[in-house]
């Protein structure tokens, strides 16, 4: 039973630990904003007060213990600016790659699909190519009527099927 509690209690402090995954800053109304977002691009550096992960959280000191120590101040907010700006850059990266990536793919996908038709077209060629080069050939030809039976083709149907085929041959054959 006291295992069971043990494990209860250690589960629930381990709970606590996304809390400390928070920002905190100071809005331009002088309020404390808590948050697992980071502050909005309008608010200053020097407002932010703690930073998730193991970055140098930036700390205010208060108006008094601000004019007594003018130069100390100095230094955390420029170190804090550096990591600032290249995670806000390094997102906006992994934004641009991925943006290029996805035109990347759109592309690739559309050349295949241009390819394919162009095979498909190559091959309605070949083969409207040799259905007139038979054609004009003036032998019989067999062909299969509405009922399913096999009937000569006459001049009239030949002469027809010849047009079909210069007019595919017309429209898939490149030039």
């Amino acid at each position: 039973m006291k295992m069971h509690k043990l494990l209860l209690l250690a589960v629930a402090c381990t709970w606590a630990l996304g809390a400390a995954a928070q920002w905190q800053w100071i809005d331009k109304d002088g309020r404390k904003v808590f948050s697992d977002r980071p502050p909005p691009s309008d608010i200053p550096v020097k407002s932010i007060l703690k930073q998730p992960g193991g970055s140098a959280a930036v700390r205010i000191a208060p108006d008094a213990g601000a004019a007594a120590s003018g130069a100390d101040d100095a230094a955390p907010a420029t170190a804090a600016k550096a990591p600032t700006k290249p995670a806000s850059a390094g997102k906006d990266k992994e934004l641009e790659e991925k943006k290029a990536q996805a035109e990347a793919a759109e592309a690739a996908k559309k050349k295949a699909e241009e390819e394919k038709l162009a095979r498909a077209k190559a091959e309605n060629c070949a083969r409207a190519r040799r259905a007139k080069a038979d054609l004009e050939m003036g032998r019989p030809t067999m062909q299969v009527n509405a009922q399913g039976e096999r009937v000569f083709m006459d001049e009239a149907s030949r002469n027809a099927e010849i047009k079909r085929a210069s007019e595919i041959m017309a429209t898939d054959c490149a030039r």
